[in-house]
C-alpha cells in the first residue's frame, strides 16, 4: 500500500496545463492534448477492468493486510497459518519433547487465560519447554504458535471456538471426551506423557514423585485425609461400584498398560455418552477403565500430600498447614464456573497472570 501513497498524485498528470517534457523545451510553452487524452483512455480501462476483477478477487478475513497486520502483532514476522494447519502431532512432539517426555493440556479459545497461568508455574520449575498445547479450535492453535511457534498443535477435528463450557454440559463432555485418543496417540509415538487440566497450578517439580516404572500415575479425588504414608495402589471402589481416580492429572509412559487403559477409557466414553439425563463426563469412564484393567496394568497413586484435590486443599486449612512444604501441583476443581475459579486462584495468591504474565512465553494475551 506505501507504493502507492508515495507515487505522483493522479491529478498533476491529468490536470497540469503544462506537464513538462524532456524531448524537446518547446513543448513546455503549451498543453500536451494528446498525452492528457491517453492517460484518461488507460485510466478509464484501468477502472473497468478493476469493476469487473473485484467481486471475484478473494480477500483474507480481516483485510488485505491482516495477515501482516496479526504476524506484526505477535512480534513474528514469519507466522504462517497455513503452516500450522498442517502441522502434525508427530512433528510437535519431536519438536518439543525433551528426555522423550511431553507435558500436555488441551485448550480451547476461553481458558487461554488458565493456560497461561499454569504456564507460569512451569516456568519457575523451568519444564516450559517440553509443554505441547494440544488446541482444541484454530484461533488457539494461531494464538500460541503466533507467541511460542511450535508448542501448539491441532489434532483434527476442530471443534468451534466458543465460551467456557459448564461443567456437566453436551459441549464439556464434546471437549473433554477427546483426551484419552490425544493422550493414545502420543504413546503409539513412543512418549512419556503427563497430562495436565490447565486449572492447576505448579508450586514445585513433579518429576522427582513419579517413583519406579510403572504404567500410569494418577491422583485420588476424594477429599477425605490420607496418612502420610498411604498406599500407592489403586484405592477400593466407592458407594458407585467404581473408585474416584481424578482424570485432570495423569502420567503414562508408552507401554502396552497404559495403551490398554487410554483404549479402554475411550471404549467406556463410547458406552457411557452424554445424554440430558444423564449428563455424563470423561471421569468416570476413566475411573472404569482403570477398574476393568488393574489386574493387567501397573497403576500408581501418586501422594496425597503433593497432589491434592481442591476440595481439600481449598478447604481444609489445618491439613495444609500440617503438609506445608509437601504440595507440588494444586488443582481447582470441587468448584464451576470460570469466574469462581479466577477469583478462588486470586484468593489463594495463585492467579499468577495478574502480576508475573512477563514470565509467561506467551506474555499477555
Amino acid at each position: 500500500m506505501s507504493s502507492f501513497l508515495h507515487q505522483r498524485p493522479l491529478h498533476n498528470i491529468l490536470t497540469d496545463q503544462y506537464p513538462l517534457s524532456p524531448r524537446s523545451p518547446q513543448n513546455s510553452q503549451k498543453p500536451s492534448i494528446l498525452f492528457n487524452r491517453t492517460s484518461l483512455v488507460l485510466l478509464l480501462s484501468l477502472l473497468i477492468v478493476l469493476g469487473i476483477l473485484f467481486p471475484w478477487i478473494q480477500i483474507p478475513q480481516g483485510g488485505l493486510f491482516s495477515s501482516s497486520i496479526s504476524s506484526s502483532r505477535s512480534g513474528n514476522p514469519n507466522f504462517s497459518e497455513s503452516k500450522w494447519r498442517a502441522y502434525t502431532l508427530s512433528e510437535a512432539a519431536a519438536n518439543v519433547a525433551k528426555n522423550n517426555t511431553l507435558i500436555v493440556c488441551a485448550v480451547s479459545e476461553a481458558y487461554l487465560p488458565f493456560l497461561n497461568n499454569w504456564l507460569i508455574s512451569i516456568v519457575r520449575q523451568k519444564h516450559h519447554d517440553q509443554v505441547l498445547v494440544i488446541a482444541e479450535d484454530y484461533p488457539t492453535l494461531f494464538k500460541v504458535n503466533q507467541k511460542w511457534p511450535g508448542h501448539a498443535v491441532l489434532i483434527p477435528p476442530a471443534l468451534e471456538s466458543q465460551a467456557a463450557h459448564k461443567f456437566g454440559s453436551q459441549g464439556f463432555f464434546n471437549f473433554t471426551s477427546r483426551r484419552p485418543r490425544h493422550l493414545l496417540q502420543i504413546l503409539e509415538l513412543g512418549y512419556n506423557v503427563m497430562y495436565n487440566d490447565v486449572d492447576m497450578v505448579w508450586l514445585a517439580d513433579p518429576f522427582p514423585h513419579l517413583q519406579g516404572e510403572h504404567d500410569v500415575y494418577f491422583t485420588d479425588d476424594m477429599a477425605a485425609v490420607k496418612p502420610l504414608n498411604h498406599s500407592h495402589d489403586l484405592p477400593p471402589p466407592g458407594k458407585k461400584g467404581r473408585t474416584y481416580i481424578c482424570s485432570c492429572m495423569i502420567f503414562l509412559r508408552p507401554t502396552g498398560g497404559a495403551k490398554l487403559v487410554m483404549k479402554k477409557w475411550i471404549e467406556e466414553l463410547q458406552a457411557q455418552p452424554w445424554s440430558k439425563a444423564k449428563k455424563a463426563n470423561d471421569q468416570p469412564a476413566f475411573n472404569w477403565a482403570l477398574n476393568k484393567t488393574a489386574g493387567q496394568v501397573d497403576l500408581y497413586l501418586l501422594p496425597q500430600a503433593a497432589f491434592p484435590t481442591g476440595g481439600l486443599y481449598f478447604k481444609n486449612p489445618t491439613w495444609v498447614q500440617e503438609t506445608k512444604g509437601r504440595h507440588v501441583i494444586i488443582h481447582n476443581n470441587y468448584i464451576t464456573g470460570f469466574e469462581k475459579k479466577i477469583k478462588r486462584f486470586r484468593d489463594y495468591g495463585l492467579w499468577l497472570v495478574d502480576d508475573h504474565s512477563l514470565e509467561s512465553p506467551l506474555g499477555r494475551l
